[in-house]
């Protein structure tokens, strides 16, 4: 069973999104196993239903904001989503993609989870990496 239905999505987007329920129907699937990875599959074993609601509001909002990063980049893979070069040129134009953390912009690379989704998930537990 999905995590999230187009309609709660919207909802909690404030249909502010340009994503469309056929974006959607495609981008879920990725969006809900980078999700699980990250949080240790922690609704794989437990209903989302069922879980306090302060927990599963904040995994289905950082659910949405996966989906709105995926559906910006269009991608969904890491080699995808980092192909894009560093630098063009054209005649005598050159363009160069500077980076964040390097000034020669090269050697980074795009994370396959979008930054927003550790917003919503930190103070849920949900993120714990520790001994069980």
């Amino acid at each position: 069973m999905p995590y999230l239905t187009f309609i709660e999505y919207q909802q909690l987007t404030d249909l502010s999104t340009e994503v469309t329920a056929d974006a959607f129907k495609k981008l879920l699937p990725k969006a809900s196993a980078v999700l699980d990875a990250e949080t240790s599959n922690y609704y794989k074993f437990n209903d989302i239903e069922q879980d306090n609601p302060f927990r599963r509001d904040q995994f289905k909002l950082a659910l949405c904001s996966q989906i709105e990063y995926f559906n910006d980049l269009g991608a969904t893979t890491f080699e995808r989503i980092n192909s894009a070069p560093q630098t063009f040129s054209a005649g005598r134009t050159s363009v160069s993609n500077s980076s964040r953390y390097n000034p020669s912009g090269s050697n980074e690379s795009k994370s396959l989870i979008a930054e927003d989704v550790f917003l919503y998930l930190q103070g849920t537990g949900l993120l714990y990496r520790g001994v069980r």
